[in-house]
């Protein structure tokens, strides 16, 4: 059985330092290096999209139901304006989530935080348009959205950790280059009419 996709805001890796070799020098730092030719941003996880418009009609005790909730989101997505591609400066590996993954810390610039500002502000405004009361209490709760924190640190996932520290790891800096926002299974998306 496949797995369903997730759906996320996100811009693709073009390239690590000046090249390969640069890349794989983070593999004396990380265990299983992930595939250059995968690697992303995530500027906005929505998660399963179904499992998303699930939790809406939950939290809106079926005032907003799953089918509204699928349109309204789809029809959002669609809409998003497209982030140009950018470049970023990695100078530390940290540990992400429950310590399981790490990932570039990317210093990137102003308009790629206020593009993800702009989503988090865009997804208020689409729940706010579902019917969802407590906004902020339902981003933070929503096992699809999968928030935990209330920050954003720009990071790319490149593997697992070397060591069971959780400390930041310093490497030589490096430059991320970045292609252009994109929604990561949006062939998966629904039509919305």
């Amino acid at each position: 059985m496949q797995a369903v996709p997730r759906i996320t805001v996100e811009v693709p890796v073009l390239g690590v330092g000046r090249g390969p070799a640069d890349y794989e020098e983070l593999g004396q730092h990380v265990d299983a290096l992930r595939r250059p030719n995968g690697l992303h941003m995530t500027l906005l996880h929505i998660g399963i999209l179904a499992d998303f418009s699930r939790d809406v009609t939950e939290w809106t005790k079926g005032i907003t139901p799953a089918s509204a909730a699928t349109r309204e989101t789809v029809l959002w997505l669609k809409a998003l304006p497209v982030l140009d591609g950018f470049s970023g400066t990695a100078e530390r590996l940290i540990v992400l989530g429950g310590g399981g993954i790490s990932g570039l810390e990317v210093d990137v610039p102003q308009q790629v935080r206020d593009y993800q500002v702009s989503l988090v502000e865009g997804l208020r405004a689409l729940l706010d348009r579902l019917l969802v009361d407590n906004v902020d209490d339902f981003i933070l709760s929503s096992p699809a959205l999968g928030f935990r924190y209330p920050h954003w640190v720009p990071h790319v996932a490149v593997g697992r950790p070397r060591s069971r520290s959780r400390e930041p790891v310093g490497i030589p800096p490096v430059t991320v280059t970045f292609g252009a926002s994109r929604i990561r299974n949006g062939q998966f998306l629904p039509a919305a009419d």
